[in-house]
């Protein structure tokens, strides 16, 4: 039996994630949205291209979520996405409703799965919809500290020259302004880049990764990013889908670790067949410690306003 994601919004998202996992050839791929036509075209084209890439993955493009029934994980794209001048705080209302909607569908259909949450504000709506759906705290995660990471590994690899295989960074907290960079865990061939890059540039490489969807927004002027999340959303199916038991940053619900209850915030996590296998826990220095804290108090403040 082939394993089956189903990925809720049929946008640059949701549909770069369907590529990028049948691509693979992960699963199947069924691909789903409320505007008609969108998804089946886009899921037809996907399929034709198949025999091109000797792959046998079947992508199904639907509006009916009795299509998506019995999924092994679903990704939830789904919400309008970030304008230019636009704040994470702006598209919260919006995108919660529209969570509520995706959320009791997939679990109607799919009460098994693991739900991968990559809509915005992505720690506030990976919040709604682990309380919508009732499901234990290892089966919905939170898509950003992969993306996040791999922003940073990019700038330090070009900083540096060197392979972006030889690069690990780690970058923990919210999805957002607030994140935060470990430059201390953060390695190029183990060789920690505090010993690498001088602190004023350093510093730099930092800020811009916490600007790096601002930073794509305002290039694009009607859109924002969507290669790297997908790519993002699909390193984290793939540690599922083959019990990778792979260590990544993603937003996980805290239950007193790193000193923080009842919330969504990105920490390092074993992903496996079960979903979030393990949370760990590293030290962190006060100046970290705080910026965490920070990180999570913003957080707070969204799942306020939604009230969840």
């Amino acid at each position: 039996m082939r394993k089956k994601v189903s990925i809720v919004g049929s946008g640059n998202v949701g549909a770069t994630a369907a590529h990028w996992i049948a691509s693979k050839e992960l699963a199947d791929v069924v691909l789903i949205d409320i505007v008609e036509g969108v998804p089946q075209g886009k899921g037809l084209d996907l399929l034709e291209a198949m025999p091109i890439e000797k792959r046998d993955s079947h992508i199904t493009g639907t509006n009916d979520y009795a299509d998506t029934a019995n999924s092994d994980i679903v990704v939830i794209t789904a919400g309008i996405p970030r304008k230019p001048g636009m704040s994470r705080d702006d598209l919260l209302n919006t995108n919660h409703k529209i969570m509520s909607d995706v959320v009791s569908k997939v679990v109607k259909h799919s009460p098994n799965c693991i739900i991968i949450v990559v809509s915005n504000p992505l720690d506030a709506m990976a919040q709604a919809a682990y309380k919508l759906s009732g499901f234990p705290r290892e089966r919905v995660i939170g898509m950003a500290g992969v993306l996040d990471s791999a922003r940073f590994r990019t700038f330090i690899a070009e900083e540096l020259n060197v392979s972006v295989e030889n690069v690990n960074a780690f970058v923990l907290g919210g999805h957002g302004d607030t994140m935060v960079p470990l430059p201390r865990y953060s390695t190029v061939a183990g060789i920690p880049i505090t010993e690498l890059i001088e602190k004023s540039r350093l510093e730099a490489i930092v800020q811009r990764t916490r600007d790096g969807g601002a930073e794509i927004v305002k290039y694009l002027k009607t859109g924002s990013a969507y290669y790297a999340p997908s790519s993002a959303a699909t390193e984290m199916v793939e540690a599922i889908l083959k019990d990778k038991k792979k260590i990544l940053p993603c937003a996980v619900y805290l239950e007193g670790e790193y000193g923080i209850k009842g919330l969504f915030v990105g920490v390092p996590v074993k992903l496996g067949a079960k979903g979030v296998e393990q949370i760990i826990e590293i030290k962190l220095t006060p100046e970290e410690k705080a910026g965490l804290d920070k990180s999570a108090a913003a957080v707070k403040e969204l799942v306020g306003v939604i009230g969840v």
